[in-house]
């Protein structure tokens, strides 16, 4: 049994069914004040119902869930008051202008009209919309609306902040943004889980990972932890002649942790055991004369994770395409 006192979030067998599909089948979950939980997984796995229960808009059919030490069930109005949340998508009145919207959120707080102003010009500021301050949201971009967003679940000062999918349709520039916000978040001291599908995005800001399938918890790590489960970094390549195949294939195999792997196109896939085999296997291509037009080193996809730890690929999942509840 988890001691709740030691967390800012406990979930403990968590079960929640919709019809005849069982969304969480037993979810547990722990995080420590000041960090960031990870809770990876595809459409479908449970991670949207579980915030949707931690931030009291759904009641489990079971188990237990404490929130900034307030029993979710018990006490949900202590618990609002604790959190901010952002959905998967933004939900600001797209009537109301970048000000407007979070002077309404301030005083529905209970800031008097002045607090409310300041915060949000200070929130505004800080994700660089002040000069869309004036502009009704309907006009502002996908990724200013999901920055401003963010910022409306940030008007009360949350302790805790849930962020369900925070970067989903965001470029790679405003992502990067969006992981910057996090930081500082976190740095302020607040506690944060965020659910994503992105690897990379867990990896770049979590503690720790949860990885959820078919509503369960199935591994739980620090992002090198997990890393080392799932196998590190992986090189990619594609050779200009299929006639080259074979031949690639056996200098990926020397450089590789395990045996390569050969798809569509050329294509061929080796995991490897860090960053540094890069260069020679550059160096081992050009002196077998292996012509390239694709070379990269990635970290694993969310594929590769789950075919690690489950058997199967994401889009093999139950539902893992519907845009349900379950997701």
């Amino acid at each position: 049994m988890t001691h709740n006192s030691d967390f800012a979030i406990v979930a403990e067998g968590l079960r929640k069914r919709f019809g005849d599909t069982q969304a969480l089948d037993g979810v547990d979950l722990a995080v420590r004040p000041g960090t960031v939980l990870g809770v990876l997984g595809p459409n479908g796995a449970g991670k949207t119902t579980t915030i949707r229960i931690l931030a009291t808009l759904l009641q489990a059919d079971s188990g237990h869930a404490t929130v900034g030490g307030f029993d979710v069930a018990a006490n949900p109005a202590d618990v609002r008051r604790t959190i901010g949340l952002t959905g998967q998508y933004a939900s600001v009145d797209e009537d109301l202008t970048g000000t407007q919207n979070l002077v309404l959120i301030g005083q529905l707080l209970n800031l008097s009209t002045r607090d409310a102003r300041a915060r949000a010009a200070e929130l505004l500021a800080w994700f660089d919309l002040s000069d869309a301050a004036g502009r009704v949201a309907k006009h502002y971009s996908g990724g200013m609306r999901r920055r401003l967003d963010l910022a409306a679940s940030l008007v009360g000062r949350p302790s805790v902040i849930f962020l369900d999918e925070p970067t989903t349709g965001l470029d790679p520039a405003k992502r990067e943004d969006m992981w910057g916000v996090v930081r500082s978040l976190v740095g302020d001291g607040s506690t944060v889980l965020l659910t994503t599908q992105y690897l990379d995005e867990a990896d770049a800001l979590a503690d720790e990972i949860s990885v959820i399938d078919s509503g369960r918890v199935i591994a739980h790590d620090t992002p090198d932890g997990l890393k080392r489960v799932i196998g590190g970094h992986r090189i990619r390549i594609r050779t200009n002649d299929a006639a080259d195949v074979q031949r690639a294939v056996g200098v990926l195999t020397a450089v590789g942790t395990s045996a390569p792997e050969v798809s569509a196109r050329n294509t061929i896939t080796v995991p490897v055991a860090d960053e540094s085999v890069l260069t020679p296997t550059v160096e081992r291509l050009a002196a077998e004369g292996i012509g390239v037009s694709e070379l990269s080193l990635h970290l694993p996809s969310l594929d590769e994770v789950f075919m690690t730890l489950t058997g199967h690929t994401t889009e093999e999942l139950p539902g893992s395409t519907s845009k349900g509840v379950a997701a």
